[in-house]
């Protein structure tokens, strides 16, 4: 990006004029002085102050200005003996033939002439030391560019005439000339703040003069690039963030471009350079991302403040034995925790009106019971959070700590209506306090009280409308509720919101579930997200319990799944088993139970199921005895606890959303029983098969899946779900259940 940059012009005052000695010895002395400070470099404002006198017509420098700078002042024309028209010099001094300010000639003014070429002889060799870098050339002879308008290299009347108004400036050729001539605009002038600040230096380019340049026309102006910059500290670029933080400013990366373009960082901005906008237009744009950056560094910065407040767990009396509770702490953070339990125990026993000596006994027998696995420990550590928390005068960061610690603990233990009445109470205490709320939501839904949940969540909405949190869980209860487009802004905002809590693989899922249900393609671009954020194995693979590499594909043949004997069983056993799932049909004793999932967008849709989670599934084989026993010798099967089997009947005209299964650890057999010959059909990923009755379909249910029955008879299937083969003996077996 281009950087723009305000040079500062050195407006000072002109001193008073030096009236001139007429007498020679003086003139000579002025001459010995001026070859004795040949080769010194004084201040700037002298300089200036002689353009000053060109510009209010005094008709030269005077003999004091001389001296101070010569290095800066172009040598005049030399002058003749005999009596010469006046000639103007490069600095603009008119010469008479004399050389007397007078105007008289005559031979006596011979030797001293020749005296003065001689002089400026020796000027011009010092000039030719300091071109050889003997001194810094440019650093000297470089501050006269700002006044040269006519760019011949030098200041003279001409440049004079420009800076009056009698004249107009040339126009740079930026292509021709060997040096970048850069053009301010006036109301790019202004007085620097300090002249020696890196912020207000300047290049020799674009040095401003006392008198304001002319104005020009915006087709004029040539930004500055970056990479032509002389300036010894041009390189190292360093800015201010407004929270007052050094940064450095990243250059852009270097681009080939034309004359006419700004330099890009990157191809979405070239594009948008071939269409340049107005300066005034970028500028704005510009100040307007500056300040959204800049407010979201504030907030971010508030935010990690308040994280980082550190809580006040101390009354009064708790201060007096600090340096005991803090050797206790010590130890605990050392991972000592049953020397740490010790000693805070040995406090509680001589100071039982410490609330810090009793949360800290607390922490410690949490700390041994994680170490040790001991659900007993973990009790008496929820007990010694309610004792430190009912004691006097505890302080407000204590008690939130100790009762919302002692919630979290109740619902590992799964004691979650013990954890419900803890967050109540501290509800009650800190009403203000939206966090808490949030807790309370969760803590009904993992009840299964979603009305509950949703009575908080609208609570915590009318306060603070714009929480994330509150904003995903509240959409979650809506999509739960079949409320699809409603919920569906609510999960999307909350998940832009990139609150904590908010980045979970569910609202991902149901965001886009949702959209998918109203006939929206965003739901994919969620669905990436979700896969970039880690929570999805993929955008088709969308399920949530999972165990990392095993095998991902939507469907499967007997062979690559190990399970031929099986396989082999149920095809060879089909109509054995189509007669009893028959016979529980007919009975028509509602064995079979509508699909309770929300899984359909309309149509009829039962189920009978035999096991669930590796389990019978109560007395259901004694109507399907024989199926039952054929499938008792395959555990892959009766023993997958992230699995069922059952039948499965659709009416027609039913229509299944597309949808994923929880987890990544099994496969999903279909044995076709009864199969219309046209209408029922099945799509996995981007994959379409049709059932057949007696064959397996074997697919991956962690894949997005779809189902379609539009014939003019019901479809029935037998499933049976399978360990995925890769998981290990020990995995199978320690595997939580779905």
């Amino acid at each position: 990006m281009q950087r723009y940059r305000q040079y500062g012009a050195s407006y000072s005052s002109p001193s008073a004029p030096v009236e001139e000695a007429e007498a020679q010895e003086e003139e000579e002395e002025e001459e010995d002085e001026y070859a004795e400070e040949e080769v010194c470099e004084e201040e700037e404002p002298l300089v200036e102050e002689g353009v000053q006198d060109v510009v209010q017509g005094t008709g030269g420098v005077n003999k004091e200005e001389v001296p101070q700078r010569k290095e800066e002042v172009t040598p005049p024309v030399s002058e003749t003996e005999a009596k010469v028209p006046p000639v103007e010099s490069k600095n603009g001094k008119r010469t008479e033939g004399g050389g007397d300010a007078g105007g008289g000639g005559g031979p006596k003014y011979s030797m001293f002439t020749w005296f003065v070429v001689l002089a400026l002889l020796g000027v011009w060799s010092s000039v030719a030391v300091v071109y050889f870098d003997i001194v810094d050339y440019d650093s000297v002879i470089g501050k006269l560019k700002a006044y040269d308008t006519d760019g011949d290299g030098d200041f003279d009347v001409e440049d004079a005439k420009v800076l009056l108004g009698l004249r107009e400036a040339e126009k740079p050729n930026v292509g021709d000339s060997p040096e970048k001539k850069t053009v301010l605009k006036p109301e790019d002038v202004s007085q620097p703040a300090d002249a020696t600040s890196p912020e207000t230096w300047t290049t020799e380019e674009t040095r401003s003069a006392a008198v304001p340049l002319p104005p020009l026309v915006e087709e004029d102006f040539v930004p500055d690039d970056p990479r032509d910059s002389t300036h010894p500290y041009e390189d190292d670029v360093i800015t201010i963030d407004t929270m007052g933080v050094l940064l450095e400013e990243t250059l852009p990366e270097e681009s080939v471009v034309t004359s006419g373009q700004y330099l890009t960082s990157s191809k979405l901005s070239q594009e948008a350079a071939e269409k340049p906008e107005p300066e005034s237009e970028k500028l704005k744009e510009t100040e307007s991302i500056t300040e959204e950056t800049a407010e979201k560094q504030t907030q971010d910065k508030l935010q990690e403040k308040a994280k980082k407040k550190k809580p006040k767990l101390l009354n009064k009396f708790d201060k007096t034995i600090k340096a005991e509770i803090d050797a206790a702490e010590k130890l605990r953070k050392k991972g000592k925790v049953e020397e740490a339990l010790r000693v805070f125990e040995a406090l509680v026993q001589q100071y039982p009106q410490s609330p810090r000596a009793r949360y800290g006994k607390a922490q410690a027998e949490d700390d041994v019971a994680e170490k040790l696995r001991s659900n007993d420990m973990l009790q008496r550590a929820i007990n010694s959070y309610r004792e430190a928390a009912e004691l006097p005068d505890v302080t407000p960061d204590l008690l939130r700590a100790a009762l919302k610690r002692r919630a979290e603990r109740q619902q590992f233990l799964g004691r979650m209506r013990g954890s419900l009445a803890t967050l109540e109470k501290l509800v009650q205490i800190f009403p203000d306090d939206v966090s808490l709320k949030n807790d309370l939501g969760v803590s009904h839904l993992l009840l299964g009280d979603n009305k509950g949940a949703k009575k908080v969540y609208e609570e915590v909405l009318e306060a603070a409308p714009g929480n994330g949190f509150a904003k995903v869980h509240y959409g979650f209860i809506l999509k739960s509720e079949n409320k699809i487009a409603e919920s569906i802004p609510y999960l999307k905002e909350g998940l832009e919101s990139g609150e904590p809590g908010t980045d979970d693989g569910r609202f991902y899922f149901h965001l886009g579930d949702a959209l998918q249900r109203v006939g929206d393609d965003s739901a994919y671009h969620w669905y990436e997200l979700g896969h970039r954020r880690g929570h999805f194995a993929s955008v088709w693979q969308r399920s949530l319990y999972n165990v990392n590499g095993l095998k991902a594909q939507p469907w499967w043949t007997p062979t690559e799944t190990g399970y031929t004997d099986l396989v082999k069983t149920l095809e060879r056993n089909w109509r054995t088993i189509r007669d009893e799932a028959l016979a529980v049909m007919d009975q028509n004793t509602g064995l079979f139970v509508p699909e309770e999932e929300n899984l359909r967008e309309k149509g009829e849709w039962g189920q009978y199921t035999l096991w669930q989670q590796g389990r019978k599934d109560g007395n259901s084989c004694q109507g399907v005895q024989k199926t039952c026993s054929l499938l008792e010798r395959y555990t892959e099967a009766t023993g997958c606890k992230r699995g069922q089997i059952k039948f499965s009947v659709m009416q027609p005209g039913t229509h299944v959303w597309p949808h994923t299964g929880p987890t990544n650890c099994r496969l999903r057999m279909h044995l076709g029983l009864v199969i219309p010959k046209h209408g029922c059909r099945i799509r996995c990923t981007n994959q379409t098969r049709e059932w057949e009755e007696g064959k397996v379909l074997i697919f991956d249910d962690s894949f997005e899946h779809e189902v379609w029955q539009d014939a003019d008879s019901y479809r029935l299937i037998f499933i049976v779900d399978v360990w995925h083969p890769e998981l290990t003996k020990y995995q199978r077996q320690t595997l939580s259940a779905i």
